[in-house]
């Protein structure tokens, strides 16, 4: 009788997924046309300034006034999308490609329930999500709950895709950057929005992989409590472009070339510490620890191609009081088969907040 060990299947399930997507010569590779230039200097000192001196000096963000229109409704529910200008200040505007100007997101809420009996959980985008539909469908069933569901369409993804950029494969690192710092600008003015404007009783910010790297980072730097839900994501962009899959997924040596107009000639090696350094940017243990971590809800895989395990327990070990929950498999089953434990963990993690006084 052969024994078949499952989580080494699911784990060779990631790799297998990864060479069929990144090292066949389907699409290009991530980071084609190199750094990015004063660009990449720029959303350095940008992610720096993330880090308040004073606590509360970066709130409130920019209030954005969504434009909405409605693309159905049924006895219980209303889906409306809408759209809105990014609030980036300048500087970050003129570094974001044209079509990234304008923000897109849709809008799933219970129809007759008062906001302030209401939670809504905003829901960021993972590697290669472009559309609204697969995080319609993960909130879709919260409505029961009284759980509304907002998705924002990432810069450089969906029709926000500079026109030159293959699918997900941004050109450029400081393309990554940049589409961190500003999903983190429009998700926390979208949070403001909910909470100011339409009056939510309850909030909370969510994300798949990279999307859970960037809901991490919302959730560590809001002023109040909200759940924050990071769902087989990794503590830093390094753990992703420099030990998982994506490491094969990577143009490294257009990136040593992009270094070798400026400087001497580097090894592979060299460049890869130079990577290392750059996405250091994006460890989420460098952030304050959210204001109640006990609505800090990981969900990890067991047996996970793109991201080790020792980077979630970085993020547990970095936010005491938060929870880490496992589920057998890797990346790609888990993604798809385990939409029941990120909505468990969605429901748990707002349970844990206090309704907000509702208005007189």
């Amino acid at each position: 009788m052969v024994t078949v060990n499952i989580g080494m299947l699911h784990y060779v399930l990631d790799h297998v997924y990864g060479a069929f997507v990144h090292r066949t010569k389907l699409s290009p590779p991530f980071f084609s046309r190199g750094w990015g230039g004063t660009k990449l200097e720029l959303l350095e000192k940008m992610i720096k300034q993330l880090f308040p001196d004073v606590e509360g000096q970066n709130w409130p963000p920019t209030l954005v006034q969504p434009v909405w229109k409605t693309v159905w409704e049924s006895q219980t529910a209303t889906l409306r999308e809408g759209f809105f200008t990014t609030p980036c200040h300048d500087q970050l505007l003129s570094a974001l490609p044209p079509e990234s100007h304008i923000a897109r997101v849709a809008f799933l809420a219970p129809k007759y329930t008062p906001p302030h009996k209401t939670a809504c959980v905003v829901h960021l985008a993972g590697t290669g999500d472009h559309t609204f539909e697969r995080r319609l469908r993960l909130g879709g069933p919260l409505l029961k709950e009284n759980i509304a569901t907002m998705v924002l369409e990432s810069p450089f993804y969906g029709k926000r895709r500079p026109l030159l950029q293959c699918g997900s494969k941004l050109l450029c690192v400081s393309d990554l950057l940049l589409l961190g710092r500003a999903t983190i600008e429009e998700a926390r003015s979208l949070l403001h929005w909910l909470d100011c404007e339409a009056g939510f009783g309850k909030m909370g910010i969510c994300g798949l992989s990279m999307g859970g790297v960037h809901a991490a980072m919302v959730g560590s730097l809001h002023p109040t409590p909200i759940a924050t839900l990071p769902f087989l994501s990794p503590h830093s962009a390094v753990v992703a472009f420099c030990e998982g899959v994506l490491k094969h997924a990577t143009a490294w040596e257009a990136l040593r070339d992009d270094l070798s107009v400026h400087e001497a000639s580097m090894t592979l090696e060299e460049v890869k510490e130079r990577m290392r350094n750059v996405l250091s940017l994006t460890d989420v243990t460098r952030f304050p620890i959210p204001k109640d971590p006990s609505a800090v809800i990981f969900v990890a895989a067991t047996d996970d191609g793109y991201i080790p395990r020792h980077s979630v327990l970085e993020l547990e070990k970095a936010w005491p009081g938060s929870e880490v929950r496992w589920v057998r498999g890797g990346h790609v089953s888990s993604f798809l088969l385990h939409n029941g434990a990120f909505r468990r963990a969605i429901v748990d993690g707002l349970n844990r907040l206090q309704w907000k006084e509702s208005p007189l």
